[in-house]
């Protein structure tokens, strides 16, 4: 499992009278390591930071895919979720999805420590946002999709041995049941839309589900907006401009 990041935060430590400043940290050859390693990358406008995490290829769950795919290991992404939202010199969290989809359980574990976060988080679909990639796509404060992108929803698939018994079923209807729901908690879709178009038979030929592309994905209530990387990261820094201005209030309120 990937600690560096971890590590960094945790023996880094600063002088008390020192303004910390997490992009000395990955400056020459160890910052353009990191971007090549893990695909992640810590950047600054004036006094605040933010993480740049990469959500890309199939999500990868208990079962280790070939070496061939390009994939995210849940087990690398949780423990750093959980760093950048209780490390102090960190403000917000940018999330970059283009995904495939992947393990529903890895998938939707992500979705949820994401939707958990205590810092401003915003999300952008490039490429695509398929499948398990929706619930981590909407799990964010704010969701965007480029224009060229598409996001397909459909219904919950498994490959191997399967019993063909009225309990298999039933497993496939609640797991189906516990997608839909995050979804529609954390977009603005409603369930029983959600669910047309999961069983569209119209659209794709060896399959059902429903293909959304950029502005469709908006006019559904999937995604808030329709945007690009600027729009992306200026929304990010004015959430957290928002929230240290209300921290600040708070604050002086208290005295």
């Amino acid at each position: 499992m990937n600690t560096d990041f971890n590590n960094e935060l945790i023996n880094n430590e600063q002088a008390p009278d020192s303004e910390p400043d997490l992009t000395e940290q990955f400056s020459g050859d160890n910052y353009h390591e990191r971007i090549g390693n893990i695909g992640s990358v810590i950047t600054r406008r004036g006094d605040s930071v933010i993480y740049c995490l990469t959500i890309i290829g199939q999500i990868e769950g208990h079962f280790i895919l070939p070496s061939s795919n390009k994939t995210t290991k849940y087990e690398h992404v949780i423990p750093q979720l959980v760093a950048i939202d209780e490390d102090e010199r960190i403000d917000g969290l940018l999330i970059l999805l283009n995904t495939a989809g992947g393990d529903v359980e890895a998938g939707l574990a992500i979705a949820e420590l994401i939707s958990g976060m205590k810092k401003p988080s915003v999300s952008i679909v490039l490429g695509g946002g398929h499948s398990i990639g929706i619930p981590l796509a909407v799990a964010s404060d704010k969701c965007y999709i480029a224009k060229s992108a598409s996001m397909t929803v459909h219904p919950v698939r498994t490959t191997g041995l399967t019993v063909g018994a009225p309990q298999t079923f039933e497993y496939f209807r609640r797991m189906q049941d516990r997608i839909t729901t995050f979804v529609a908690e954390n977009s603005n879709i409603t369930k029983e839309r959600y669910t047309e178009l999961v069983l569209n038979t119209g659209e794709l030929v060896t399959d059902i589900g429903t293909i959304l592309e950029g502005q469709e994905a908006v006019d559904e209530g999937l995604v808030d907006e329709v945007g690009t990387l600027s729009d992306a990261t200026d929304c990010l820094f004015d959430m957290i401009s928002k929230c240290k201005k209300q921290a600040s209030e708070e604050k002086e309120n208290s005295k």
